[in-house]
């Protein structure tokens, strides 16, 4: 059996609203992707562009959501590392290595991982969960959009930006937003 090594990051550890969006790709090397590279390096149009390629040429790849709720009961930390188990753990076929975007670890991974600082602009599995990451997190802040307006989701995606910081002292948090950071908590206060 040849080598399955998947390459797990994720988007959205920093915004005030919306999930942390985590992704675990194995690339085919029979199929190579032109321009990967770390989603933040990227522009949105050459993301978009990737993320279909992604998504066609991969031996596996799984996207997974970590809600507000469960970002509130854990802490922003330990659901980044929940979603990444679980991204790891979908994966068919499954990965017989993983290598994982940070310094951290989580616990009770299907197969051996190791941890690489950087790893986004290093590793091209990393780059592709990168991407995947991003752009359905993304897609969600505008899906959160239509339902919230009036937080401005789809020009900040739920980042602390002084527009989004200005919505949630007029209008207070929505279902979406995460109780536990501190702008939040904050809001409320004013409420």
């Amino acid at each position: 059996m040849s080598e399955r090594v998947a390459g797990v990051d994720e988007a959205g550890c920093g915004p005030l609203a919306g999930p942390v969006v985590v992704a675990a790709v194995i690339l085919d090397p029979a199929r190579p992707i032109e321009g990967l590279d770390d989603s933040k390096k990227l522009t949105q149009k050459r993301r978009e562009a990737a993320y279909p390629l992604i998504i066609e040429r991969a031996l596996a790849w799984r996207i997974e959501f970590v809600q507000a709720g469960e970002i509130d009961a854990l802490n922003i930390l330990q659901a980044r590392l929940l979603g990444m188990h679980r991204a790891l753990c979908a994966l068919t076929p499954a990965a017989t290595r993983a290598r994982i975007d940070g310094n951290r670890l989580p616990k009770d991974l299907p197969c051996p991982a190791e941890a690489v600082v950087g790893g986004d602009a290093l590793e091209p599995a990393i780059m592709a969960a990168s991407i995947l990451a991003k752009v359905a997190r993304d897609q969600a802040m505008l899906e959160l959009h239509a339902q919230f307006p009036q937080y401005g989701f789809d020009r900040h995606k739920g980042y602390p930006s002084p527009l989004h910081l200005a919505a949630l002292r007029e209008h207070g948090p929505c279902p979406q937003h995460r109780r536990s950071f501190a702008p939040v908590q904050q809001s409320l206060l004013l409420l």
